[in-house]
This record gives structure tokens, sequence and C-alpha cells, in this order.
């Protein structure tokens, strides 16, 4: 009797520990999963309220709804010149914007990648500086920088402001796939011969362009959804699509502007789904 209960004992010592380890897990993991649950609830649920609202019959933005119609996006096609126009303008300078950042972002990605001197850390902050400044402290600092130059507010101020918030983000991702670069393919091609122009353009490009890829995505999206820098460098002749949805909702409550953020969110889902397929963005924005 007395050789059995010792055996049950040491049974009982080793479960107690394993459903304390289960009891653990389980624990962190419901923590975990509630906490991922409420953000992804807050992420959410303002672009769903806004889709839901779109689809109102009303005259007014109201949640819920009194009634659901296309009548808003009929109008928004049909009815809506000032809107198109602002929409046309964002894509330019955003496109712009995009253009001329990557070609300075892949510039200074190309020098200051896999350099440890201090002067790099320090022009690789200074390129980044514009994400840490609130954006609405870098809009008036623009705008008073234009003012101390005599540069008056015109479409290519706009452009400027816009290239100076999305610079970064593709200086980030290309610096990122430049680091993953095997540096033996870049002193192969050289002890072959190859000149530096020629190795960029047949070794160093088409292994980074992925990366340029999504970092140039990533910076048309903030240029084109800009307020702050948009607001401040902005002519009279430059009404950009945000603020001329600002003030759609700051007027009237136009319900124009939902059946707009409809839209974009359906074409930003449908972009993103297509940069993930193509380039992988998701790799290269963490």
């Amino acid at each position: 009797m007395a050789s059995t209960m010792d055996r049950v004992k040491p049974a009982v010592a080793l479960k107690a520990p394993a459903l304390a380890g289960r009891l653990e897990s389980g624990s962190f993991n419901f923590v975990v999963g509630l906490l991922s649950a409420a953000a992804i609830v807050l992420l959410t649920a303002p672009t769903i309220v806004v889709l839901i609202t779109s689809f109102t019959n009303g005259f007014s933005l109201k949640f819920p709804p009194p009634g659901y119609s296309l009548r808003w996006y009929e109008a928004l096609f049909t009815q809506s010149p000032e809107i198109w126009h602002a929409a046309r303008l964002s894509v330019q300078v955003a496109l712009l914007a995009t253009c001329l950042s990557t070609l300075l972002a892949v510039a200074a990605a190309l020098a200051l990648a896999r350099q440890p001197s201090a002067w790099a850390r320090l022009a690789d902050s200074v390129f980044m500086s514009p994400l840490m400044l609130p954006t609405l402290a870098l809009g008036l600092a623009l705008l008073m920088t234009f003012n101390v130059l005599s540069v008056g507010l015109s479409f290519w101020t706009l452009v400027i402001g816009h290239v100076a918030i999305t610079t970064p983000y593709i200086l980030r991702t290309t610096i990122a796939s430049l680091l993953q670069l095997d540096p033996v393919l870049l002193q192969s091609a050289r002890s072959l011969g190859a000149s530096a122009t020629f190795t960029f353009r047949t070794v160093t490009l088409p292994l980074v362009l992925p990366g340029i890829a999504a970092g140039a995505f990533i910076a048309f999206m903030a240029s084109f959804d800009n307020v702050a820098i948009s607001l401040f460098l902005s002519d009279a002749r430059s009404e950009m699509l945000p603020i001329r949805l600002w003030h759609n909702i700051e007027s009237n409550l136009d319900v124009r502007t939902a059946a707009v953020s409809g839209v974009l969110i359906a074409i930003t889902v449908v972009a993103i789904v297509l940069m993930e397929r193509l380039v992988g963005i998701s790799r290269h924005v963490k």
C-alpha cells in the first residue's frame, strides 16, 4: 500500500506544474485575443460606419441611416465637378511628389546603406525628421520658409511640401531592401569588370525594386491623404481632395463625402491586395 502511494505522489506532482502551465498559457492567449479583438473593432468600426452611412437615402450624415440607396454615389459621379477636380489635383500632386521622392530617396539610400559613420546616421535622422514632427508644425514651418524666400504659394510649393513628407517612406523601405542584398553579388559584378552604373542597373535595382515600389505606394497614399501640408501650402486654385471634403463636412454635412470615402476605401483595399501580390508589401513595412 505504501509503495502504491509513493507512485501516485510523483504523478500528482508532475501534473500540477503541467496544469499550471496550461492555465497560464490559456489565460495569456485569452487576454491577448481579447485585446486584439478590441483593437480590430476600434480600427475597423469607423470605416464600417462610414461605408454604411454612404448608402443612406437621407440628406445628412446620420447613423444608422433611415433607409438605404445609391443616390449619393450617383450624385458623386454626375453632380460633383468640384470634387472630381480636387481628386484630379490630389492625384497629380501625389504622382509628382512620389516620383521626385523616389529619385531622392533611392540616391540617399545608396549613399547611406551599410554606412556605420556618424555622418550617415545624422543624415538618416535628417531625412526621417519629417515623420517625427507634427504635420501641422511641419506645414507651418514650410509656409514660413517660403515666405522668407519670397516664394508665393502655387502648385509647385504644394508638390515640394509633399516631397518632404513622402521621401522618408521610400528611403526607409529602400534601405531595408539594400541591407538584405547580399554584398557578394556586388563584389562579383565588380570583379568581372562591371561599372558602378551597370551593376546598379542590372543587379542592385532589380533586387531592391520591390522595396522601392512598396515605399512609393505608401508615399503616394500618404501624399494623397495629407491634410496639414495641403492646408498650409495650397493657393486658392489648388484645393486638394481632403480639403474639399473637409469643407463639405464643415458647411453642411454633405453625404457625398461619405460616398467619396466609400470609393476611396474600395480603391485602397484593391491597391493593397495588388501590391501585396506583386511585391509583398508587408515584407518591407515591418
